[in-house]
């Protein structure tokens, strides 16, 4: 038999050329876009914080989860004080006006008093809602809830390290929450994680 013999199951086919998949790559059709490697696509690039393909939901960074937990906390504790320091306020008023032994000018330093105790609790109230409006925006706010997360952090550091200065020992719980929040907030997966495309949530 001889190597071009048709009949030969071995040899070479004439006429035939090469078969697909053997020797050089082929150039691709038109319209076809090229291919890396050995025929496999190109990997889609891949976040360092998740969410690198196309459809697949970021999943939210553990200290922004944190986050969330202390800003409940705070939030919750900072409005009932509120709450508590206004009705405070009308009950010490109450008192002043139903007491006959405080004179003129002890009247005028209660009234202080009661305004600064209304003054206190509507800000503590107001701190309250604002750290449970972060709270629940973490999961679907952008990039302003972080900035705002560390604003509040930082005011609540500085709260706590005047009321330290008063020698008030329960301060170094919320002083060791607020600079929690200014780390967490300002790391870079938080970052990442608000400036997401929240469209796929």
């Amino acid at each position: 038999m001889s190597f071009g013999d048709p009949n030969n199951p071995y040899g070479q086919q004439q006429g035939q050329g090469q078969q697909p998949g053997y020797g050089y790559p082929q150039q691709a059709p038109q319209g076809v876009p090229p291919q890396q490697g050995y025929g496999y696509p190109a990997a889609p690039p891949i976040s360092p914080y998740g969410g690198g393909y196309p459809g697949v939901a970021m999943e939210m960074p553990g200290g922004v989860k944190a986050n969330r937990v202390i800003l409940w906390i705070l939030g919750v504790i900072q409005a009932l004080f509120g709450l508590i320091a206004a009705v405070a306020s009308g009950w010490v008023a109450d008192q002043i006006a139903s007491s006959p032994e405080i004179d003129t000018q002890g009247q005028d330093v209660s009234s202080i008093l009661t305004g600064t105790m209304i003054v206190v609790g509507i800000i503590g109230l107001a701190f309250g809602i604002w750290a449970i409006v972060m709270a629940l925006k973490i999961r679907s706010g952008g990039n302003g809830i972080r900035i705002s997360g560390i604003v509040y952090g930082s005011l609540v550091t500085l709260g706590s390290l005047v009321n330290l200065l008063g020698a008030n020992v329960f301060a170094l719980i919320s002083l060791v929450l607020g600079i929690l929040l200014i780390v967490f907030f300002a790391k870079g997966d938080a970052a990442a994680w608000f400036k997401r495309n929240r469209q796929q949530y």
